[in-house]
């Protein structure tokens, strides 16, 4: 089960329900309408059943909790065995709607930014849910001390790696199409949310137009705040480009020179897995998960940093042989995580530590 998702939480759900299929194992992926359209679980050879979930707890839970309700009861053959939630409102919905008998694993893949009242709101129902569910995964291990204190009964580290990324077209036709001939290309990869703290990038570009030649920053991704961050770029005159949402990140790494991250927390991201993958030099935030995932393999600076952030990247810039060097130190990272099989391995044997099957 999962909520909403543009990105790693689907693509994650997406690798496993396909290797669990590839198994031998019937698998039911429920979630909102559009993860199966972005995502393309049946095509993974997975059932796939849609659930008004929401990323958020909101009054329409009793809505989704009906709508999964009788999807589980509806799962043919013997029942279902094992619900795996995927993101706090999923886990809250199938801690309301499990069949008795199934096992409940619930996968942290982020923290809950809110404070006030509305942290407080989370934490309680973030502390039901961890005490409830016979274990709960975490993609960090901040999310892991998290879940500890939340009093979880049984609190585990898992991963969600990057499937393998193929270019599919011609890295020189993504700067064609960008329209920026022999200037450097930075590239930001993620939802616009507040999360992501793009201002704090937007601050940098716009002192970058002073090098020669001037770096392009693009943004691949869509979200909320595309219009304030237009009008915020508009404004500044900082060259930012907004791409939207993209369906060729492989290919728009390949034409990159650098990748630059400048969330305010980030569990274990996909898109910086890509960009190591990639073999690309990354400048990124020190915050959540990402130091451990990173290692040596990128340059980290404090998050909202711009001085720090716009330090590094010009050193970098005026130095290619240091620039080649992160890029090779970060395939060297990335050479060291699980790959998707070893993943499975793993949540093979923990379903079968919870099922007996």
């Amino acid at each position: 089960m999962l909520g909403p998702s543009t990105g790693g939480v689907g693509t994650h759900v997406a690798s496993v329900a396909a290797g669990f299929v590839a198994r031998g194992d019937a698998v039911t992926v429920i979630g909102p309408p559009e993860t199966e359209e972005r995502f393309g679980f049946r095509a993974t050879g997975a059932r796939f059943i849609p659930a008004p979930i929401t990323s958020k707890p909101t009054p329409g839970l009793p809505a989704a909790w009906w709508a999964v309700s009788r999807a589980l009861r509806g799962v043919t053959g013997r029942g279902v065995d094992l619900v795996h939630a995927h993101g706090m409102t999923a886990g809250m919905t199938a801690l309301a709607a499990r069949p008795a008998g199934a096992a409940l694993v619930t996968t942290w893949h982020n923290t809950q930014l809110a404070t006030g009242l509305k942290r407080r709101a989370y934490d309680l129902a973030e502390r039901r849910l961890a005490r409830s569910v016979d274990v709960a995964l975490a993609i960090s291990p901040d999310l892991h001390s998290h879940l500890v204190e939340l009093g979880a009964s049984d609190a585990r580290l898992a991963q969600a790696p990057a499937p393998p990324l193929r270019p599919a077209g011609d890295p020189e036709a993504i700067r064609e199409q960008l329209g920026i001939g022999d200037r450097p290309l930075l590239l930001s990869i993620g939802r616009l949310n507040v999360q992501k703290d793009h201002d704090t990038l937007i601050a940098a570009a716009l002192r970058w137009t002073d090098l020669d030649p001037a770096p392009v920053v693009a943004i691949a991704g869509d979200g909320p705040e595309r219009a304030r961050l237009q009008d915020l770029i508009d404004a500044t005159g900082a060259d930012v480009r907004l791409l939207g949402h993209r369906s060729d990140i492989a290919d728009l790494l390949a034409a990159a020179d650098l990748v630059v991250n400048t969330s305010t927390w980030e569990g274990y991201p996909l898109s910086l897995q890509e960009a190591l993958q990639a073999g690309l030099p990354l400048v990124a935030t020190r915050t959540g998960g990402i130091p451990d995932l990173v290692g040596e393999g990128a340059i980290l600076f404090p998050v909202g940093d711009v001085d720090a952030l716009d330090r590094h990247v010009r050193e970098l810039l005026a130095d290619p042989e240091r620039l080649a060097r992160l890029g090779e130190a970060g395939l060297a990272q990335a050479a060291t995580w699980p790959d998707e099989a070893r993943v499975l391995d793993s949540l093979d044997a923990l379903y079968l530590e919870l099922t007996g099957r």
